[in-house]
């Protein structure tokens, strides 16, 4: 999972809510059981606390009530944690008896510190004990009319408590941790399987744009499946208005060739009436006719580069163009070498590639003294999630000049008059490896002529 992917936006997003809704789970099942187990220490307090409150109720008058026996050795031991006392609230002074357990000290007395009872008078709470100890009190006031009001109060360590609340605390949380885990892989599974299908709309619109499918092929969920057909209607439609800009592209040629070829005609018949206007006539006619040629150009292959579907393996490319243009220069004794890595393919049409190649070495031949060499090689790493190979022309012959490189790249722009050629050669070879993304840059070649370098996408 990717930082800003969908698949981790998802899994953070579960894993928020799924650890505030366990922990509000753990909470509020560690607070039910507490109470479940004060309401059990509680009942076993009330047990005491109901025998010494019938004691007190059958005490002689005028005497302060004795408890019979409890049965629990603990009530005997001194500080042992569990205490009982019987403080009478209505005499002048203040009475108190407690257990042998509490050589000294006494219990708080509940209802003073406005401890809310239940409908039978018992009250419930913490409070500090003669050892330090933290205690449970269960209380309970007993109004014997003439003889006395009395408050009757049982104590026990509430150590007992928290030690059995921390063992449910801790295999709780085991248990929480356990199905939190669980929940994890089962999210991670969850997320993966739910997004495989835009991974494999991903891969096909791959396919796609590499050439190697024109559509997207596949069953897709419910949600995704018109984002599919979108996406194919698209492809359709910038594939029919690139037929529709060939077709045009085509009747606008065939409709200018004709006037361009009557002017040059009729330039031709009039030169022994006016020589200097069938010259102009005809110099102009041929500009028009290069410009045309240029544009139209242009036009073809911008409508090719919008969509390209197409694959070309680049080295037979090569090979085949440095055989050809080997045999057409071979009366000025110039080599021409290649040497193509493994694997390199072009993401475009053939004829573009053919076209690159074939101004580029045509050029390089024309001005080279012995030697044009090709090399063709991957780049490493790629940019803007595509990735290009990179093509590399040297020649031997007398090369360019800084200012002169960058005149050469400029449209019909030529720097000798000698040798054959519109000059616009570089210009529609920068303009076409422009439409592809690419990049044309010149320089100086170690054999001290020119080096032309191109980047291209590779598919």
């Amino acid at each position: 999972m990717r930082a800003g992917s969908l698949a981790l936006r998802l899994f953070v997003s579960a894993t928020v809510v799924s650890v505030a809704v366990l922990a509000i789970t753990g909470f509020a099942l560690h607070s039910v059981y507490r109470a479940a187990v004060e309401r059990s220490f509680d009942q076993r307090l009330d047990v005491y606390l109901k025998t010494i409150v019938a004691d007190v109720a059958n005490s002689p008058a005028g005497t302060m009530p004795e408890p019979t026996t409890l049965g629990d050795p603990l009530f005997n031991f001194p500080i042992s944690g569990w205490y009982w006392q019987i403080a009478r609230t209505d005499g002048p002074a203040p009475q108190v008896k407690t257990s042998r357990s509490m050589p000294e000290g006494k219990l708080p007395l509940l209802f003073e510190r406005s401890e809310n009872s239940d409908v039978s008078g018992l009250r419930e709470g913490y409070a500090e004990g003669p050892a330090g100890q933290r205690l449970r009190i269960v209380e309970r006031v007993v109004d014997l009319g003439e003889d006395g009001r009395y408050a009757v109060a049982v104590a026990a360590d509430a150590g007992e408590i928290e030690e059995e609340v921390e063992a449910f605390d801790q295999a709780l949380a085991v248990t929480l941790a356990v199905l939190w885990a669980a929940f994890l892989l089962t999210l991670v599974f969850q997320v993966l399987f739910g997004l495989r299908p835009l991974k494999r709309m991903l891969a096909a619109l791959h396919e796609v744009r590499t050439g190697r499918a024109d559509r997207i092929e596949g069953a897709y969920p419910v949600e995704i499946a018109p984002l599919a057909a979108e996406v194919n209607a698209l492809i359709d439609t910038n594939r029919e208005i690139v037929e529709r800009a060939r077709t045009h592209v085509g009747n606008l040629a065939h409709a200018l060739k004709t006037p361009i070829s009557v002017l040059q005609n009729e330039a031709a018949r009039g030169s022994a009436v006016d020589p200097a206007l069938a010259a102009k006539v005809t110099e102009q006619a041929h500009i028009m006719k290069e410009q045309v040629a240029h544009h139209l150009e242009r036009a073809r292959m911008a409508a090719r580069a919008s969509v390209v579907t197409t694959v070309e393996e680049v080295e037979p490319i090569v090979a085949r163009l440095a055989a050809t243009l080997a045999k057409v220069h071979r009366g000025k004794g110039v080599a021409v070498e290649a040497e193509v890595a493994g694997g390199v393919r072009f993401r475009g049409e053939r004829q573009d590639l053919e076209e690159i190649l074939g101004n580029l070495v045509d050029n390089g031949c024309k001005w080279a003294r012995s030697l044009v060499e090709i090399a063709v090689a991957p780049m490493p790493g790629g940019s803007g999630g595509r990735d290009y190979f990179e093509i590399v022309i040297d020649d031997d012959g007398p090369g360019l000049t800084p200012e002169q490189q960058t005149e050469a790249l400029k449209r019909g722009k030529r720097l000798d008059e000698t040798q054959p050629g519109s000059g616009l050669g570089l210009s529609i070879v920068a303009e076409l490896v422009g439409l592809y993304g690419g990049r044309l840059t010149l320089g100086r070649s170690p054999f001290g002529g020119l080096r032309c370098v191109v980047r291209l996408p590779a598919a």
